[in-house]
């Protein structure tokens, strides 16, 4: 062990365990049918996940909370429709219904997920993305990279460029 560093006992989950974690106990939550269940469930789960995730994973578990929210209403929406005399009707009208009257514990649990995250090291994360895009960025030529407010010198069409193109050969031409 390094000198300063903190051996953090318990759990830790990779960004996809966080997720799935974060989706089955959302899922389970969804057979109660009750919206502020679902909700208070959801939010929760998003704070144990956060709290469980590795430092190096913040950043894929703060941006899939909507995502997983949507899938775990729209699975509950489905077994919902079954003996629904409009199956469509019934899952559209149970999306919309679900989706809207849990949207605040959704933005909520959202952004208790990204307050934690931002303590825990997201920022970290986002440089640390930032300078892996920078490194893999191919090389622009100097004659490309022009300033703000820099004029871009005239640069003629390719040749050919508004020119017709004839494919084949030339028909005979009848006098």
């Amino acid at each position: 062990m390094v000198t300063g560093e903190r051996a953090r006992p318990g759990v830790r989950l990779t960004a996809r365990g966080a997720v799935a974690l974060i989706f089955v106990i959302t899922l389970v939550s969804e057979a109660t049918r009750s919206t502020t269940i679902v909700g208070i469930v959801f939010a929760v789960a998003c704070l144990a996940a956060v709290f469980l995730v590795q430092p190096r994973d913040l950043l894929p578990l703060v941006v899939t909370p909507p995502l997983i929210f949507f899938a775990a209403t729209l699975i509950s929406a489905v077994f919902g429709t079954f003996g629904a005399p409009s199956m469509i009707q019934a899952l559209g009208l149970g999306l919309f219904t679900d989706l809207s009257a849990a949207a605040p514990w959704l933005f909520g649990g959202s952004a208790l997920m990204l307050a934690v995250a931002w303590f825990r090291g997201l920022p970290a994360n986002v440089s640390e993305l930032r300078a892996e895009l920078r490194a893999n960025r191919p090389a622009v030529p100097d004659a490309k990279r022009r300033r703000p407010g820099e004029e871009q010198a005239f640069a003629p069409e390719p040749e050919g460029y508004f020119e017709p193109r004839v494919y084949g050969s030339p028909r005979e031409q009848k006098d």
